[in-house]
């Protein structure tokens, strides 16, 4: 099982960049993905995650209306497009996937089987 992350870089704050999940090893598509981030000093935060029970996606409040998460199940791949970033928005950016997340723990770590490396984003000001 493997998760591969990339797409990371430096951009200034309200640019773009978008961020890849290769996935390998397991059934993509029974899985939830949830990408999280950790920034300098900070503990790991969840950004997005997909439930695939119920089809929907949910995104943290602070990112709400700039990131977009995808799924392209036929090549076990998950994207995280990123706009109008802000220095904030500075972090390692990792994906995670896990048959068991629901609703209620998809915004914990702990509900994650599977995890990537981590992609470091770094936005200017």
């Amino acid at each position: 099982v493997q998760l591969q992350a990339s797409g990371g870089g430096l951009v200034q704050a309200g640019g773009s960049l978008r961020l890849s999940c290769a996935a390998s090893g397991f059934n993509f598509d029974d899985y939830s993905i949830g990408w999280f981030r950790q920034g300098p000093g900070k503990e790991r935060e969840f950004v997005t995650g997909y439930h695939y029970g119920g089809h929907s996606t949910v995104y943290s409040n602070s990112v709400k209306g700039r990131f977009t998460l995808a799924r392209d199940n036929a090549n076990n791949m998950a994207y995280l497009q990123m706009n109008s970033l802000r220095p904030e928005d500075t972090a390692v950016y990792y994906c995670a996937a896990g048959p068991s997340v629901n609703r209620s723990n998809l915004q914990s770590p702990r509900a994650y089987a599977y995890w990537g490396q981590g992609t470091l984003v770094t936005v200017s000001s």
